[in-house]
């Protein structure tokens, strides 16, 4: 099992920066992490995401604004926000998988980010 805790989400004008941690607990060893977002009456979409060894992918609308970044001796995962904008509200929320082909998806409680006009 793999325990995820997030942190770091709040209110914040347009323009500004929040940066988003997860940190993880129950395996020394996973492949694959992320973050997802979900809005009110939205479906929950991935923001981007980081392989162990570094390899990162993102979502079109966050490309040039934020930076996923992972550190594996402490099992933690980040998510750097710049440049907010009101479409960005949503709950944030922390994913992990062991492996890649694994059905299994761990995730977080998420955590809010609210950014007002």
């Amino acid at each position: 099992q793999v325990q995820l805790v997030e942190s770091g989400g709040g209110l914040v004008q347009t323009g500004g920066s929040l940066r988003l941690s997860c940190v993880a607990s129950g395996s020394s060893s996973i492949y694959v992490m992320g973050w997802y977002r979900q809005a009110p009456g939205k479906q929950r979409d991935v923001v981007a995401t980081i392989t162990s060894s570094g390899i990162t992918n993102y979502a079109d609308s966050v490309k040039g604004r934020f930076t996923i970044s992972r550190d594996n001796a402490k099992n933690t995962l980040y998510l750097q926000m710049n440049g907010l904008e009101p479409e960005d509200t949503a709950a944030y929320y922390c994913n992990a998988k062991l492996s890649m082909f694994s059905p299994v998806n761990y995730w977080g409680q998420g955590t809010q980010v609210t950014v007002s006009s």
